[in-house]
């Protein structure tokens, strides 16, 4: 990992297996992406995938060693890192010998780039100075990273032989612990909010720790959806002698895969309180991890270590991005949906594809298939789907788990139970049939739909990597879940690694849909309708707590219009579009004002 990036976008982890591979794919050309660590047993077999491709020697890590979780994520990195390494050193050699690779390369390249207009004075000077340019390019150019995510929530405890296994034997430990020992010099990105045993299990690894020059050999990046949220945790690991490097902000709602709704607040608010309160994140860290590292006998930075701000969520053109990175002075965009639609970047089976290239808005919505109890943005359509509207049309709903990693409901026994599987869905199917003559058919209904809408979601977002990479799949046919973004809908078509990059960039254009809305105005409508399914769903009488959260909800997104629409009254950005976007606050302020929060009725 390099202080220097090369490019301003980053892929963000998406799904289990649509990121598996995504360094060995683009980091020689300096994208940074990130794998997702939940998923041991398909790391393994990636690894063994690749081994084979890159005749690498292969020996199983079998379920019977006793770290085999660890292990496995440390030796799929420790390969990752290898052969990203070959593919980077083999890349240069290729950019100083082929005129029309470097042609491509520079093409791709961020305009305002040094180096990209140090590789152009270097290709008008001629390619005979071929040692010329190697010598530039060994001392300027970079590769990617290669950073990983856990989602703090999934730390299932496991069992061995009915006994519970230590703690450090979690899922979430276990994958922590797996990137810790690996040769690794990258990020890990933690997901999902904050989870003090895991923020504790940091202090175990020295490779967190600044050393004695204030370097970070691994670093922390945390995803956030508001400015508290950063400030709490970061201070809550700062006590811990640890550094946040960066602040990755994700909307509440206009994202891929999990959504995490913020109260009410909007993405342009929240973006506009990092940019005025950066320094106090800064400092209130800074100050609060010199007293522990003092008090752990640890070398003590002089001034705060470096704290990147990027942002994610419905960036979808070169315009956002660069207003992204200008007016809330950003230090990359995250671009992930729209690289499900490139093939060289991620790991998606053909199938799969079709559908996304063909999902319009109304094919993508925010659904409550997930066992976490947490809304999640997927496409309708895909043959997860089919899978599971078949087995509850055999009166067999429910998947046979085989992974257990979302395996987290404690309602029957301590070993734990998911609420998408066979055995969780019978017995709850079972309580719901012996009410049913009490019920109307359309309470029925709604209630065996709540049962059974839960999806596998450790298999299906997993099958992509083995369809596509022909891997065999056994058990149970689950299908594909993905779990795109709605900015999906304005990309229509399979598209090139560099056609997508030149379209962040401004110097090409993959999107063919003119009537795609500015990003704030779709995140604006999405917590509209969310706030309205808010409502309509209350099935039983309405409680103070559940009237001032629904109130503040609505308070918290007026407020936000109000700054919208004062920004864009006084902003030179967007301005092919400003009229359209005027007009659309001024109409959702409307519908959000007809919006009715129930009262509390007192007896």
């Amino acid at each position: 990992m390099t202080n220097k990036q090369l490019h301003t976008f980053h892929i963000p982890v998406m799904g289990l297996a649509f990121t598996i591979d995504s360094p060995i794919r683009v980091a020689k050309y300096g994208i940074s992406s990130v794998i997702a660590l939940a998923d041991d047993e398909l790391i393994e077999k990636m690894r063994a995938f690749y081994s084979e491709k890159f005749d690498v020697p292969y020996q199983e890590i079998t379920k019977k060693i006793q770290d085999y979780r660890a292990e496995r994520i440390t030796s799929y990195l420790n390969l990752v890192d290898t052969i990203v390494k070959e593919k980077f050193e083999n890349f240069k050699t290729e950019l100083s010998e082929s005129k029309q690779a470097l042609e491509n390369y520079i093409a791709m390249l961020p305009n305002k780039s040094e180096i990209k207009e140090g590789l152009e004075h270097l290709l008008e000077d001629g390619m005979a100075l071929k040692e010329n340019i190697k010598k530039y390019l060994e001392e300027h150019i970079y590769r990617g990273d290669i950073d990983v995510n856990i989602m703090t929530k999934l730390d299932k405890d496991n069992f061995a032989n009915g006994e519970q296994l230590p703690v450090e034997f979690n899922d979430a430990h276990a994958a922590l612990r797996g990137f810790a020992n690996s040769n690794l010099t990258s990020s890990i990105v933690l997901s999902a909010g904050m989870n003090p045993r895991l923020f504790a299990y940091f202090e175990s690894f020295p490779c967190f720790f600044p050393d004695a020059n204030n370097q970070l050999k691994k670093k922390i990046i945390l995803k956030v959806s508001d400015y508290r949220s950063a400030m709490i945790q970061g201070n809550f690991l700062a006590k811990k002698g640890l550094w946040v490097s960066e602040y990755r902000i994700e909307s509440g709602l206009n994202c891929g895969g999990h959504a995490f709704a913020t109260d009410g607040f909007l993405l342009g608010p929240i973006m506009e309180e990092f940019k005025h309160k950066k320094d106090q994140l800064v400092q209130s860290a800074h100050d609060i991890m010199v007293k522990a590292l003092a008090q752990k006998g640890l070398p003590i930075p002089s001034t705060p270590l470096e704290l990147k701000i990027t942002v994610q969520g419905g960036v979808g053109t070169a315009e956002e991005h660069d207003f992204m990175m200008e007016y809330y002075n950003v230090d990359a965009v995250g671009w992930g949906t729209p690289f499900l639609l490139v093939p060289e970047a991620t790991s998606v089976d053909a199938e799969t594809r079709e559908l996304l290239q063909n999902a319009k808005e109304k094919d993508l919505y925010l659904s409550h298939i997930s066992p976490l109890g947490v809304p999640f943005n997927t496409v309708r359509g895909t043959s997860n789907e089919m899978f599971k509207q078949q087995r509850i049309d055999d009166d067999k709903a429910g998947s046979s788990c085989p992974k257990k990693f979302l395996a987290l409901s404690k309602e029957f026994g301590p070993e734990g139970i998911c609420t998408s599987s066979k055995k969780y869905q019978d017995v709850k199917l079972d309580e719901l049939n012996e009410i049913k003559e009490t019920l109307s058919q359309e309470a029925y209904d709604r209630m065996k739909f709540d049962i059974t809408e839960k999806a596998c979601l450790c298999v299906g977002l997993a099958n992509a990597s083995y369809l596509e990479n022909d891997i065999e799949i056994k058990g149970q046919s689950q299908g594909v879940i993905v779990c795109p973004g709605p900015n999906l809908a304005y990309f229509d078509k399979e598209v090139s690694l560099s056609e997508m990059v030149r379209h962040i960039y401004g110097n090409f254009n993959v999107m063919t849909d003119p009537n795609r809305p500015n990003l704030f105005i779709k995140e604006l409508k999405m917590y509209i309708d969310y706030l309205k399914n808010d409502i309509k769903n209350i099935s039983t009488e309405i409680n103070a707590s559940q009237v001032k959260k629904l109130k503040a909800f609505k308070s918290n997104l007026l407020e936000g219009i109000g700054f919208y629409q004062n920004f864009f009254a006084n902003s030179n950005y967007f301005e092919s579009s400003i009229e359209a976007i005027q007009n659309q606050l001024e109409y959702y302020t409307n519908e959000l004002i007809g919006v009715e929060v129930p009262e509390l009725v007192v007896a």
